[in-house]
């Protein structure tokens, strides 16, 4: 019983009200089958009495009226004297005869065709044909003798064998007759014995297939109740309740119901509240929220085509810029140029200055050589002066032979002072020609280092330019970028426009949504204080950023290539 009631739990309605209605069904297919079959039998016993043994009966009393006639219609025969009624009872007699062969022929065709004759009834009518063949003789010849006008003849005849024959002949008669009645009791019996046995037979089918519905019905009943929680009219209300947006309406379920369709309905129309609360509250979320977008998207709007202004300004700055820059890079280039030749010339300014720096070294070593010969011809002059000296004092010692001498050495006296101050002189200005190389060969070197510090200058001089000159191309390539770049951003910014104008629409059919999706939610009955909270909540949750007028605009992300260019600007 668990397992059938386990089995009908898994099926579906459809299959377990297919499956009752299938057993009602075949019980009353059986009990129709069955009481088909009964009545089939009824039927056959009754027409087996009716349509066979009650027609051989009737061919057996045609028989029997026939023989019955026909032997008073003899001996009515043999007893009058009037020839006008013995005519009569001749034409009865043919007439009886003429019904009588007419049963033969429907019997013997009965018995010819049938083949549930039954022995006896064959033996019965075997015996009334033998009885027949023996007694039909005689009445010819009683008819004979009585047309031939032999009265006593006749009636000796009718008396003595004729009589006794047509009596055996009705006593067949009568033999078959009762068989064909013992046989219609004998159907009778068994048609009654059917009646009885189908009226028990159909009373207890009947009691079994009701009580077999019974607890079908019950079980269905059971089960549909079960799976429905509640009454079908109770559960429709409720549907129609939910459908109508009515959320308010509270079912009664069962302790423990947690598996029926009521209780399904419930928990959809709790979830169906909560998700109307959060769908009410999102729409009015989304409607404050639309609103802001439109407020911001009409400011990012203006600000959008503020900004498309100052990248067509932008632009317009970074075209001159590059002109400028490209202007740039050609006088670096040209600057380039003139620190090369700078460098050519200060590198050939520091070979004649080494080379000055040299003659300057050998004049003052010229002038060491000639302030020695100086000092040597003052020592010479010295030298003479002692000697034009010492001459003057022998020619004074000589007196006059020695006045000539002291004249010449007095001469030479002179001349010896006058060359020793030249030659000190001299020797003073060479002393300070020497001084003076000395601090033009020292300043010489000073001018070679300078002069070579100079060189080494003009050519980092001419590295620089050279630098100069390479990132005023790069800066000149990438104004050039960053024109496109802005450019770009021009052209980007005219598509945002357009895209914000859209979004502004998008915004504004948004909220207009929005307005219908709360107008359809309106619709629903709703717990006001839980609605309210719910409302709260998603507008606490969609509050806590600000809204986009308050938001700042949006600065670009720092990226290499911004990087690069941000120190191409600096090096600028």
């Amino acid at each position: 019983m668990n397992w059938i009631g386990s089995r009908f739990n898994n099926m579906g309605v459809g299959a377990r009200l297919m499956s009752g209605f299938g057993i009602l069904l075949a019980l009353m297919i059986l009990v129709t089958a069955i009481g088909v079959y009964q009545v089939n039998e009824i039927d056959r016993g009754m027409k087996m009495i009716n349509d066979v043994n009650a027609v051989k009966q009737r061919f057996a009393i045609n028989f029997r009226g026939s023989v019955h006639d026909r032997a008073i219609a003899l001996r009515d025969l043999t007893l009058v004297e009037d020839e006008q009624r013995v005519d009569a009872l001749l034409a009865d007699i043919e007439a009886l005869e003429a019904d009588y062969r007419e049963a033969a022929e429907g019997m013997e065709t009965m018995f010819a065709e049938r083949d549930d004759i039954t022995r006896d009834e064959r033996d019965a009518l075997g015996a009334i044909q033998s009885i027949q063949s023996e007694a039909m003789p005689l009445a010819r010849e009683i008819v004979n003798l009585r047309e031939a006008g032999e009265t006593d003849e006749a009636r000796e005849v009718l008396l003595s064998s004729a009589g006794p024959a047509f009596s055996e002949w009705l006593d067949r008669i009568n033999v078959f007759i009762d068989l064909q009645e013992d046989m219609n009791q004998a159907e009778t019996a068994v048609a009654r014995d059917l009646a009885e046995g189908f009226q028990i037979f159909m009373l207890a089918l009947c009691g079994g297939a009701l009580v077999i519905g019974m607890g079908v019905a019950w079980l269905q009943t059971r089960q549909l109740k079960r799976e429905l929680g509640a009454e079908p009219n109770e559960v429709r209300a409720f549907a129609e309740a939910v459908g109508q947006g009515d959320l308010m309406t509270r079912a009664r379920l069962k302790k423990g119901d947690t598996r029926s369709i009521m209780a399904s309905l419930v928990t959809m129309s709790e979830q169906l509240q909560q998700t109307v609360m959060r769908v009410r509250a999102s729409a009015q979320a989304v409607a404050s929220n639309s609103d802001q977008i439109a407020q911001g998207n009409h400011e990012l709007s203006s600000r959008t085509e503020q900004q498309a202004s100052a990248l067509a300004e932008t632009a317009s700055a970074m075209e001159e810029l590059s002109t400028t820059v490209s202007q740039n890079a050609e006088h670096a280039s040209q600057a380039d140029e003139l620190a090369v030749n700078t460098s050519r010339t200060a590198d050939e300014s520091g070979d004649v200055v080494n080379r000055m720096v040299d003659s300057m070294r050998a004049i003052n070593e010229r002038s060491k050589e000639i302030s020695d010969i100086v000092s040597t011809i003052d020592g010479i002059a010295f030298q003479t002066n002692i000697l034009a000296l010492n001459a003057s004092v022998e020619a004074a010692r000589a007196g006059e032979q020695g006045r000539g001498f002291a004249v010449v050495a007095g001469e030479v006296r002179q001349l010896a002072q006058r060359s020793a101050e030249a030659a000190k002189e001299v020797e003073e200005r060479i002393s300070g020609s020497v001084a003076q190389v000395e601090e033009g060969a020292r300043l010489a070197e000073q001018v070679g280092h300078s002069t070579q510090e100079m060189v080494a200058s003009a050519q980092r001089v001419t590295q620089i330019m050279n630098e100069i000159s390479h990132a005023n191309q790069e800066q000149s390539v990438g104004v050039k970028q960053v024109g496109e770049a802005v450019t770009q951003m021009d052209q980007v910014t005219q598509q945002n426009v357009t895209l914000v104008e859209e979004s502004t629409s998008a915004s504004d059919n948004l909220r207009e949504q929005a307005r219908r999706l709360l107008d359809a939610m309106a619709g629903f009955r709703l717990d006001e204080q839980a609605s309210h909270q719910s409302i709260d909540r998603a507008m606490a949750r969609q509050g806590t950023g600000s809204s986009f007028a308050s938001r700042p605009a949006l600065t670009a992300p720092s990226t290499p290539m911004a990087a690069s260019r941000k120190s191409e600007w600096e090096a600028f």
